[in-house]
Formats: structure tokens, C-alpha cells, sequence
């Protein structure tokens, strides 16, 4: 994955960075508000806080905008901690799962702030958590209940709290298993910290999370997903890609059974008349581009699309911040989709900022004299390579549109292989270098193109997108009958008010107009009687 120095990003997704950092700077992610007593975070210590570091820190990188408040959020930590050296109470002979978790978003946020400013007295702050909390429960991971009999399956709202039930040494959560957000967190610590206690609790940890049915207990999507993103950062620490291969399975189960019809979440496994949880969206989308990147299977490259097109971008909201959906389907009796809750302030909001901020990153991966491409973004790209720099500019109107133009400006690789991105809604694709058609080199899931690139050398990508009806996702919570209709990675609805919005993306099917449920930060979502039906009947 290429270094935030290495792209600058242009068009529809710089938008939504700036204005969910602009959103982040606001009163209530300010120094003297952002850190919470236990009452007001709700027994969450440290997951406001720690998201709101993380959120910024790659709103900043991804913007090349220096954020107004983060420094002075940074130099008051030492004060909020308590002596023992983490967030929240001390508790005795017990585990509290929610303090875990917020600790281990305490523990992300301070890791990529390190990774960014490589403050030392930052690394001393992820050392006393790491050390002081996590280590200090072993033989505790394995003790978590994971009986799908003992945990309360009716409980739980938008914001998870303590459960009546619990055990002589454990504290849990109506988030079912967001313990392991915790060890996600300390995954990223064991990256810097590479000590034989931490790795030993992070085996622990993932001891226990392997013996866990996923679907019995209904865990929380948001957490298991998360679990994923840091047994794949293990991999790459340890170099054991087993890790990878448990992601991988646990993914393609989540998208048989926690996946919404339009590539959200449902917040519980199989709990279908719940919510949607811009967390969750944003860990299913980091997870299909990393696996993508470790397997190279173009579908979790599609995956990513049809996540970020239909589901991240439908969550946030005009003010930059996100905001929960409903799940159309049986259970709750709907085939519309509309806003759940406008914006969820206290979580998703600052983890759209790690979700856009990792978009841009996504603009390229190198490997050797090799440029992937995966996804069309507006941007500039200078890439460090084997043997030097090279420059590309990036123009394209996709996904409304069907053409992309690289423009070399600058090359002192030599011998480059470029890859661009073609999904399989993609027809009639055509590949031009500097005005000369090309052979088409499919290879799993882009065109490749090699030659010594000179600056002033364009490629230009051209293909077709058609209307096309699909089968819905989830046939538990959908009547065979349904189907959904996509242009390329585009999902279609019927909005009964119009906006607007995207006007030249209007298809008429069968009489109904349908238009994308795609849309930049349209005040729409403030109406409490907007809704766009997605799920047809035959």
C-alpha cells in the first residue's frame, strides 16, 4: 500500500474527507469535550477519544491538511489516564469487554499518530495501555463466555452497553464480542512494541475467538469484522498468512449473513431487524481491499466497489459526519431504504474518517516495477519504485460516467507495468496509448499495460455499463421473488421525492424511475420522510 505522501486526491472523495474533517473539528470532538467521564462515554473509556485521534490523524494525512485541535487532544492524555496507565476505571479480579474495546481504540489512535509524527512520548502512552491493561488480564481470554445460551440476543441499540449478565470475571457487552475490537487494537500495538507478553495475549485472544460460532451467538458485525482487519495485520507482522486464510472465511460468511441489500451491515449476525453501522461498513470495506491485496481475487476488489458506492457513501451525511440506515427485507417488513438515525456522533462518525482516509490510500499498490490501480479516483499519484519516481495523473468520470485518462508526468523507473482497474459490469472495454489502441492483457481483474512510460504519454480507458437485474444477497431475509437493478457498481432505487441528485442518471425500468442510492452528502437524509425502494418484486 503506498505512503498518504505518495497521492493526492481529487473530485467526490477529497469532499467527503474535508468534510468529515471539518465535522471532527467541531465543539464536540474539541480538546474539552472530547474526553468523557464513564457515565457519559456510557462504560466505554477511551472509544470516543481513541476513534477521534484516529479519525484525524488520517483525515489529516489523507487532506494534506493539518488538523486545529488533534496536538492539544494529544498533550492532554497523560491526565485522563488513570494511574495504571489506561482509560477508565480499575477494576479487581475482573474484565470489563467495553473498556477492551475503547482502550483498543486508544491504542489504534495513538499507533497511526505515532506512525505519522513519531512522537516517542506518544509510544509511551501505547506502552502503558498494552502493558498495564491487556497483558495484565492474561488467563482472563480465556475465560470469555462464548455459550450462545448465556448471551441476551433482544438487547442492545445503536450504542452498545453493559449486559445484566455477566460472570465473576467478566464485564459484558450488548456488542457481542467487542473484546476482540480490543485485541484489534493491540495487534497494532504489537507492531511497535514486539514483546513476547503482548504477542502472548494476542494468541490468547485469538484462541478463544476461533471457538467462537459466529452465527449461534449472533456476534456483533462491527467486531467481528474489526477481529478480521487484525488477524490480517498479524499476518503481515508474524508472516503466518493462516491468519489471512480465517479473514477470509469469516468475510465471505459475513456476506452470506451479515450483508445488507445495499452491502451494509446488519448490526447482530442474522438479527435482520436491526440497523446499519457505518463501523461495520467501513471494516467490511478495508477488509475486501486487504483481502483483495493478500489473495488477489478480483472479487473482494468488487466487493470494495459495491461497499463503498452503495453503502459508505449513502451513510454519510451532509454535516461530513455518518449516520445509521434500516435493512429492507421480511423483517422489517420494508423494501425501502432510508436513514435509521441521522448521524451516529459517539463512533461512526470518526470512523468515517479511517474509511475515507484508507480510499485514498487505495488509490495505488506497488509491487516491484508494477502499478496497481484498482479503483478510478481523481488524483495525483508519485510513486517510489524499484529504481525511481513515477508520476501519473488520474482523471475519470466513473462510475457515472465510462472513461479514465492516465497522463504520465513523470518517469524514472523505465520498464513500468501498469495495471487498471475493469470489473465484471464492464463491457466493450478498449485500452488506448497515446491515441493507439492496445491488446487487451486481462489479468485477474485489471488490463496491463508495459512499456518505458515518458512524461507527456497518455492511456485512456474506455468500456461500457448496462442496466442489470440481480438477485439479492441475503435469502433468509428476501423473497425469491426479488431482485435488485445496478448500473456497473451503482444500485438503483425508486425515491418517491425527488431531489435532484443526479439527475442524468435516470433509468426507467418498467415504468419506475430509478436512480443511484449513491449520493455526496445530499441534505436529503435530513427529511424524515425521505426512503428510495431497492428490493422489486417479479
Amino acid at each position: 500500500m503506498i505512503p498518504f505522501e505518495s497521492v493526492e486526491i481529487h473530485g467526490e472523495l477529497r469532499e467527503r474527507v474535508l468534510q468529515n474533517l471539518n465535522r471532527l473539528e467541531e465543539e464536540k470532538y474539541q480538546p474539552q469535550n472530547v474526553f468523557l467521564t464513564e457515565e457519559q462515554s456510557g462504560n466505554w473509556p477511551g472509544d470516543t477519544e481513541g476513534r477521534t485521534i484516529l479519525g484525524l490523524v488520517m483525515d489529516a494525512q489523507a487532506s494534506k491538511r493539518s488538523p486545529i485541535y488533534l496536538e492539544r487532544i494529544i498533550d492532554m492524555i497523560p491526565s485522563k489516564l488513570n494511574k495504571k496507565g489506561y482509560m477508565g476505571v480499575i477494576y479487581e479480579g475482573k474484565m470489563s469487554e467495553q473498556q477492551l474495546s475503547g482502550n483498543g481504540w486508544m491504542l489504534r489512535g495513538l499507533c497511526a499518530y505515532y506512525e505519522w509524527k513519531q512522537d516517542e512520548k506518544v509510544l509511551e502512552y501505547i506502552k502503558s495501555i498494552a502493558n498495564n491493561l491487556f497483558v495484565a488480564g492474561k488467563g482472563f481470554y480465556t475465560e470469555y463466555p462464548i455459550d450462545p445460551n448465556f448471551r441476551d440476543k433482544n438487547v442492545g441499540g445503536e450504542a452498545g452497553t453493559i449486559e445484566v449478565r455477566g460472570t465473576d470475571k467478566w464485564i459484558l457487552s450488548s456488542d457481542v464480542g467487542c473484546l476482540f475490537i480490543g485485541m484489534e487494537g493491540l495487534i497494532h500495538a504489537y507492531a511497535h512494541l514486539k514483546t513476547p507478553e503482548v504477542k502472548a495475549v494476542i494468541d490468547e485472544m485469538f484462541a478463544k475467538l476461533r471457538e467462537i460460532d459466529i452465527l449461534k451467538i449472533q456476534a456483533q458485525t462491527h467486531a467481528t469484522l474489526t477481529a478480521c482487519r487484525g488477524m490480517i495485520r498479524y499476518a503481515d507482522i508474524t508472516g503466518d498468512y493462516s491468519y489471512v486464510e480465517w479473514a477470509e472465511k469469516v468475510f465471505n460468511l459475513y456476506k452470506e449473513h451479515g450483508m445488507t441489500e445495499n452491502h451494509a451491515n446488519y448490526n447482530w449476525f442474522e438479527r435482520f431487524d436491526t440497523w446499519t453501522e457505518p463501523c461495520a461498513i467501513v471494516d467490511s470495506y478495508m477488509l475486501a481491499v486487504q483481502l483483495w491485496q493478500h489473495t488477489e481475487n478480483p472479487v473482494y476488489k468488487e466487493d470494495a466497489e459495491l461497499i463503498y458506492y452503495n453503502a459508505l457513501s449513502h451513510a454519510q451525511r451532509d454535516n461530513g459526519g455518518f449516520g445509521t440506515d434500516n435493512c429492507p427485507g421480511i423483517a422489517s417488513q420494508e423494501n425501502c431504504l432510508h436513514p435509521h438515525s441521522y448521524e451516529a456522533h459517539w463512533c461512526c462518525t470518526m470512523r468515517g474518517g479511517e474509511g475515507l482516509g484508507s480510499a485514498v490510500q487505495y488509490a495505488a499498490f506497488i509491487r516491484e516495477d508494477t502499478v496497481y490501480l484498482p479503483f478510478f479516483r481523481d488524483c495525483e499519484l508519485n510513486l517510489m519504485l524499484e529504481n525511481g519516481k513515477l508520476s501519473l495523473l488520474e482523471k475519470t468520470n466513473y462510475p457515472f460516467g465510462t472513461f479514465a485518462e492516465f497522463i504520465v508526468t513523470e518517469n524514472q523507473q523505465g520498464k513500468v507495468t501498469l495495471k487498471f482497474p475493469f470489473m465484471s459490469w464492464m463491457e466493450n472495454l478498449t485500452l488506448l496509448y497515446n491515441g493507439e489502441p492496445q491488446k487487451l492483457v486481462k489479468e485477474k481483474g485489471f488490463l496491463a499495460l508495459t512499456n518505458k512510460f515518458k512524461a507527456g504519454d497518455t492511456i485512456q480507458v474506455n468500456f461500457e455499463m448496462r442496466l442489470r437485474k440481480q438477485k439479492t444477497l441475503n435469502s433468509t431475509n428476501t423473497k425469491d421473488s426479488q431482485y435488485k437493478m445496478y448500473y456497473g457498481p451503482l444500485l438503483l432505487g425508486d425515491e418517491e421525492i425527488a431531489t435532484g441528485e443526479y439527475k442524468n442518471m435516470l433509468f426507467n425500468v418498467n415504468g419506475r424511475e430509478l436512480t443511484p442510492v449513491y449520493h455526496l452528502m445530499n441534505n436529503k437524509m435530513r427529511h424524515k420522510e425521505y426512503k428510495k425502494q431497492i428490493l422489486f418484486d417479479e
